[in-house]
């Protein structure tokens, strides 16, 4: 019945029989069918609207559990995690600079984004166009925030944009950013870009942020005492654009005027704040009893990406610089480049290495630093930690390759099929440029780590942390090496840890396949998982050592 029906039958008690048939038969004739579908359809809408909260935290379209998250599996059984290295593209460096006389013909380096949207890549990078670093920079203070396209993510194309006049015309790739105060525009290090689609001003859906280094006498609001003064000031400049190409900056300073210098490299939203993350290092930040520290990673906030906190959180720093005598030459380098996956923030950071030996002084001061990229996530969106200490996810190249000497980050990920991909660049560190271009490294689709059997004639399982469902969801495993022989066995549990009846037990579900998103059926009437009510997931290993489960989701389909 639909509602007018409905109405009419809740009369039963006061009129008669035959009375209450002649009403609905002409009811039937007056509310179409149309209308019927419309209102099952909009019903449907509703109850599909899928939201998941994991822990308490903010309520996603889909929760993911990786293997290496041990606050969303905390609870393990005779389980290991092993990290796994990304694979290299043959075809690397997968977007290279440009010839003489562009705007990114000195490098090309990712300190920036890709996105995937309307079925492209979209990137955002840093160009060069000077062929020289002089004092450790640019010239002119000025490295463009180029753009490029790609529909497979391998093969870049950079359009002409003609937005920005460079050597006589807009024929480049070229971003535009105003501002009232023109040294605020001038990109000179990582910048970030997000897209933004809740936000109700459409001017605003792209959102970045960026390092500038204006004249210190451009900066309005000054600065704090803390640190020394500096000619050139590392501005946190925020911006927002409605296409992404056109971008206009936030206000008539740094978001970071009246504090201190700061070397913005990250920008995500999580749980109702925008969160900038970045490098300080020593005299601008400290231990937590006052002693220096080298580079490490710090957060600011805001509610409204206009005004941002003046205290700062510290985000992440490299295991060795917390020892009671910090290991020598490891820091923190840029933060890292994230990746918001709704519970969770996943990142790549840089894991700098000093030189072995001081470099001359005709030498680069950075000569002889090396970088690869590390594996961080958070839960809360402010704190990060290292899953497997110094575990490289992207590992510089060995000699005479074209990314040897150091990696650098960018907010650069995408899931693709079965395929994760990550795209990162080659820093000089001896200030030459020698091939500062950007490549691309892929893993298994989520397939950072997986958490395997540890004792071979052991029972083997976990179960994740508590989550609450609103609408429509169902649970997906990333699992290899199970077969009908030797199934995974998946379970519900209660809010109490306890078996849920009509999940559990006879009514598991089984994996009996290998896939990177394999949906869970149970084997009773059950489409849909349990709402409003605190579950878990429990998965037991097969008796045979091979299963290695990668992660699970909960979501729509």
């Amino acid at each position: 019945m639909n509602r007018l029906q409905l109405q009419v039958a809740s009369l039963v008690p006061t009129w008669g029989k035959h009375t209450l048939l002649l009403v609905l038969f002409v009811f039937s004739l007056q509310v179409s069918p149309q209308t019927v579908r419309g209102e099952t359809q909009n019903a449907h809408n509703l109850k599909s609207s899928v939201r998941v909260s994991v822990s308490g935290g903010p309520e996603v379209e889909e929760a993911v559990f990786f293997s290496f998250d041990d606050h969303a599996i905390p609870w393990r059984d005779n389980l290991q995690l092993t990290p796994v290295e990304a694979k290299k593209h043959p075809a690397n460096p997968v977007l290279r600079r440009g010839p003489a006389g562009a705007p990114d013909h000195g490098h090309a380096i990712l300190y920036g984004s890709v996105l995937q949207m309307d079925g492209k890549f979209r990137m955002w990078y840093l160009g060069m166009f000077e062929t020289e670093i002089k004092a450790g920079q640019a010239p002119g203070w000025w490295r463009p925030m180029c753009y490029a396209e790609s529909t497979d993510g391998v093969n870049w194309i950079k359009p002409k944009l003609g937005l920005v006049e460079f050597n006589g015309n807009k024929q480049n790739n070229i971003c535009l950013v105003e501002s009232t105060v023109p040294s605020l525009t001038k990109v000179n290090d990582f910048l970030t870009v997000m897209y933004d689609p809740k936000d109700p001003d459409p001017n605003r859906r792209y959102k970045c942020v960026y390092i500038a280094h204006p004249p210190f006498d451009d900066v309005r609001g000054g600065r704090s005492r803390i640190g020394p003064d500096e000619r050139r000031w590392g501005a946190f400049i925020s911006a927002t654009s409605a296409d992404g190409l056109s971008w206009k900056v936030i206000g008539d300073r740094p978001m970071n005027a009246g504090g201190e210098r700061f070397e913005v490299s990250g920008l995500y939203h999580y749980n109702g704040f925008y969160y900038a993350t970045g490098q300080l290092i020593s005299p601008w930040t400290w231990r937590m009893d006052g002693s220096d520290i080298g580079r490490v990673m710090l957060t600011y906030r805001s509610s409204d990406f206009k005004n941002w906190s003046r205290a700062k959180a510290t985000s992440f720093a490299r295991p060795g610089q917390f020892t009671a005598k910090p290991i020598t030459g490891q820091q923190t380098h840029m933060g890292a480049g994230l990746w918001n996956r709704g519970n969770a923030i996943i990142g790549l950071y840089g894991m700098w290495q000093d030189a072995t030996k001081k470099p001359k002084e005709s030498e680069y001061w950075n000569e002889g630093v090396t970088v690869d990229l590390g594996l961080i996530v958070s839960n809360d969106g402010i704190h990060f930690r290292e899953p497997v200490a110094d575990h490289k996810v992207i590992s510089r190249g060995k000699k005479n390759e074209w990314d040897n000497t150091a990696l650098l980050q960018g907010h650069a990920f995408a899931n693709i099929g079965d395929q994760t991909m990550m795209w990162y660049s080659h820093w000089d560190t001896g200030g030459k440029l020698r091939n500062m271009e950007i490549g691309l490294a892929t893993l298994r689709r989520d397939g950072f780590g997986y958490l395997a059997r540890k004792v071979s004639d052991s029972a083997a399982y976990f179960a994740t942390a508590p989550f609450k469902i609103r609408g429509d969801a169902k649970l997906f495993v990333n699992v290899e090496g199970v077969s009908s022989t030797a199934p995974l066995t998946v379970e519900l549990l209660d809010e109490r840890a306890k078996p849920l009846a009509g999940f559990s037990g006879k009514d598991a579900a089984q994996i009996k396949k290998s896939g990177t998103h394999l949906e869970v059926i149970w084997p009773g009437s059950h489409d849909w998982l349990p709402a409003n009510r605190n579950i878990s997931v429990k998965v037991s290993y097969p008796k045979a050592n091979s299963a290695k489960v990668y992660a699970v989701y909960v979501g729509k389909n």
